[in-house]
């Protein structure tokens, strides 16, 4: 019996996943990889923390956990796959099975058969037509080469300044690296905010503690032109005419699916850009899969496609592709709920499934809640996060999920994320049984306890506004009655400084004459994290005030400036 020839293009994340794979499902199998960088398995999502030293070594971006790099005898020994680094394939033949390849170095060129091809050509970063983006000085962050040549330009600049264009995962990760190199730096972000996967809520709170730790951070304006001497960066112009001097440009707005090899083979490619390919990661042509950034995939939430370019995504979309170029169609990939998360500095900003504005452009009905709480109990060294809950109205089935802050938001999103898949309600939720110590969670841990909100708010027990909504609502002439109910200790520490009204939760019940006759009138309760908000509602609507919100988060998601 021939052996089956499959041979995988691209050698990043789900080109050596699906070799890998194949091989050992079928060790009869010759099984070749092709891959134009010099490099192999590089871990892209380091990059960052190797351009701010963190990462002390090259290699530790290439090794596997036991500390092999990972290169063509690696490859070859541990694998039994033929890997052949700066060798780049020019087209496919369809008709014919094989593959033309080039050696970069030498201009060498030849053909490979295949019985199964496997496409993980990857994606490129998005280099707008920006005047004097040939400058140097100017630089993307997507490939190793990439990271070494800003590694070095942060250890020369530092003093300088330097301008990310983007405020993405890749960019704001920069600024963080680059700021820690020693550098002054701006992100200028042309939407109205950064971190495009967050609702605003959350996505100002990241935003201030950049700017705490030192960073620039510009939001709602693009740049028009990068600025040159001598053929090097002096600077940017922002579109509203404003120019930031600059040594320094980092193009970080997003990637492209690398789809040009698949388009000039005939393959067919979807409506977001990216090749399309069945649950099986299978291309138009029955003999050809393709799998990781350069593919479009399904949302399992909405059922729309979507371009996900995440290496954990990749390694899956590969292994599903590597079994089934050996064994036949008997593995499948479902899709994605969009899970992601990001180190800002000391924050993590993470999130799973579908936001308020997503699920809202898929024209579903949703109810949200703000969280904001320890992750730990105090006595255990608790940090701050803040969270938020997306639930389709009529089901109480949740959609999203998403938390910043210093504690452990991994673990939140993680939780989540598997409630969501396993299309759980927040009723499911409320009564989830988790593990719980106090070093490792609060005795509700925050996720259930986020649940108890929103659940309180789908029984009408509760109504609440972000902070966002009530800051709306101030600045378009309302006066709500701010109803600040902690205690005067953390009153004079911290607060808005807005007008409100300072009655501790405790004596509520007692000063009820010093509030508005009118049981009408607007009022906004608060406190720190605004679980005593809540109480504070419920003892006003026991007394007959019919129009009392809570300030969901209270001060804890509070992202604008305050008295104190």
């Amino acid at each position: 019996m021939s052996r089956k020839r499959i041979v995988v293009i691209g050698g990043t994340a789900a080109g050596p996943k699906a070799a890998a794979r194949a091989k050992r499902l079928d060790e009869n199998a010759e099984v070749t990889l092709l891959q134009k960088a010099p490099n192999l398995s590089m871990a892209s999502c380091g990059y960052p923390y190797y351009v701010a030293g963190s990462v002390k070594e090259r290699d530790m971006l290439l090794c596997t956990p036991a500390g092999v790099v990972r290169d063509p005898a690696f490859f070859a020994g541990a694998k039994g796959v033929a890997a052949l680094t700066g060798t780049e394939v020019t087209a496919i033949d369809r008709a014919a099975h094989t593959v033309a390849w080039k050696r970069t170095a030498t201009g060498e060129i030849g053909h490979l058969p295949y019985d199964k091809l496997i496409i993980a050509t990857g994606s490129s970063p998005k280099v707008p037509p920006i005047p004097g983006r040939e400058l140097a000085g100017v630089t993307t962050l997507a490939t190793l080469e990439d990271a070494d040549g800003l590694r070095e330009k942060a250890k020369a600049m530092q003093g300088g300044k330097a301008v990310i264009v983007g405020g993405g995962l890749i960019g704001m990760e920069t600024c963080e690296a680059l700021t820690d190199a020693g550098m002054a730096v701006t992100v200028v972000e042309a939407l109205p905010q950064i971190l495009g996967f967050l609702d605003p809520e959350l996505a100002l709170l990241v935003e201030n503690h950049a700017k705490a730790k030192g960073a620039a951070v510009l939001t709602g304006v693009g740049i028009s032109e990068i600025l040159g001497a001598n053929g090097a960066v002096t600077g940017v112009r922002l579109a509203d005419g404003r120019e930031l001097p600059c040594s320094l440009v980092v193009l970080a707005i997003g990637v492209a699916p690398n789809v040009a090899l698949a388009k000039a083979a005939g393959l067919e490619l979807g409506t977001t850009g990216g090749i399309k390919t069945d649950a099986h990661m299978r291309t138009s042509d029955p003999d050809i899969y393709a799998a990781g950034d350069c593919v479009e995939v399904t949302n399992r939430l909405t059922g729309k496609p979507m371009l996900a370019p995440y290496g954990d995504l990749a390694n899956l979309e590969g292994r599903v592709a590597g079994e089934n170029a050996v064994l036949g169609d008997t593995a499948t990939f479902p899709g994605t709920i969009g899970s992601g998360i990001c180190k800002v500095f000391d924050f993590a900003a993470g999130a799973t499934g579908l936001s308020e504005r997503r699920a809202r452009e898929a024209g579903i009905d949703v109810v949200t809640a703000l969280n904001a709480s320890p992750d730990i109990p105090g006595f255990m060294g608790a940090k701050p996060i803040v969270s938020k809950i997306v639930v389709e109205a009529a089901t109480g089935r949740i959609l999203g999920f998403a938390c910043v802050g210093a504690g452990n938001v991994n673990r939140q999103v993680a939780e989540m994320a598997m409630a969501i898949l396993g299309g759980l309600t927040v009723d499911d939720v409320s009564m989830a049984d988790l593990p719980y110590a106090p070093p490792y969670s609060l005795a509700i841990d925050h996720a259930i306890a986020t649940a108890h909100i929103v659940q309180n708010k789908l029984r009408g027990l509760m109504r609440g506004q972000s902070p966002l909504a009530v800051k709306d609502r101030l600045d378009n002439g309302e006066k709500p009655l701010l109803l600040d109910v902690r205690g005067p200790k953390e009153y004079e520490e911290m607060r808005l400084g807005l007008g409100e009204k300072l009655v501790p939760l405790g004596q509520l019940r007692k000063r009820l004459g010093e509030l508005p006759e009118d049981k009408h009138a607007p009022i906004v309760a608060y406190c720190k994290v605004s679980m005593r908000g809540y109480e504070a509602q419920r003892v006003l609507e026991a007394a007959g005030y019919d129009n009392v919100t809570v300030m969901e988060g209270g001060l804890a998601a509070w992202p604008f400036a305050r008295e104190k």
